[in-house]
């Protein structure tokens, strides 16, 4: 593929063989007006049949790219595998169990390029939420006390609908939830987080990959190391010319 692409579309997926063929479909048509675009599919070290399901898709869908972790590393992992693959500047990502509706990616994608080369990130922040009442009262605690310790003005950090753009987020300190902290990251890089209201639905087929234990307590511990990291944040120096160099 020769052609510059406006889109890279990362997905991350553990173990979701059934939701892999319409939610490709999906992607597919609602980025259609965004062409050319490019979805990747990360493949977190699955044990079903998702492999077999994705190759199925890419005879479906050209556009469709697949990358497999050997073993499974985490949300966090597959979406900076996806997105140092990606061959567009603004990247998407959205949750591979059909949760998050990919219809809002245009929206998303509308707002950034709207807010201009200042803002790094939309991110989606879910209405309708479809979890249940302790996955949903849990997130609203975390969501409470991240805001109010990180001061990053993101009501859900946890929505897995974001636009970003792909030289902003590798620029950031990777490491594992890094997902869950980027409007705060990106903020402290200089750059403006935009906001877009996204429809929750319930995931297509399957279960959770992921604990309520683990989102919780570790949690606790990645909101200390963020506000570390922005805490230590000093102002970037702008370069002049040296001597012998041309300005």
């Amino acid at each position: 593929m020769t052609e510059t692409l406006r889109l890279s579309v990362v997905v991350p997926v553990r173990n979701e063989a059934g939701n892999i063929a319409p939610l490709v479909a999906e992607i597919a048509a609602a980025c259609a007006p965004l062409a050319p675009f490019e979805i990747i599919y990360v493949d977190d070290g699955s044990t079903d049949a998702t492999p077999a399901a994705l190759a199925a898709a890419r005879q479906a869908h050209p556009v469709l790219r697949v990358l497999r972790h050997r073993d499974s590393c985490g949300q966090s992992a597959a979406v900076r595998s996806g997105t140092r693959a990606a061959r567009a500047p603004l990247v998407a990502t959205l949750d591979g169990d059909g949760q998050n509706d990919p219809a809002f990616i245009p929206r998303l994608v509308a707002a950034l390029e709207a807010a201009g080369p200042a803002a790094g990130l939309a991110q989606g922040q879910r209405v309708g939420r479809k979890d249940g009442r302790l996955k949903t009262l849990q997130s609203r605690i975390a969501n409470g006390v991240r805001s109010r310790i990180l001061r990053d003005a993101t009501r859900d950090t946890g929505c897995g609908l974001k636009v970003f753009r792909r030289s902003v987020y590798l620029a950031l300190p990777y490491f594992d939830a890094l997902h869950r902290f980027m409007p705060a990251l990106v903020a402290r890089e200089g750059f403006r987080v935009v906001h877009v209201d996204v429809v929750d639905r319930p995931r297509l087929s399957g279960r959770s990959n992921y604990g309520l234990f683990d989102r919780l307590w570790v949690g606790l511990l990645d909101l200390a190391g963020v506000w570390w990291l922005i805490r230590r944040r000093r102002r970037v120096p702008d370069l002049v010319a040296a001597d012998g160099e041309a300005g």
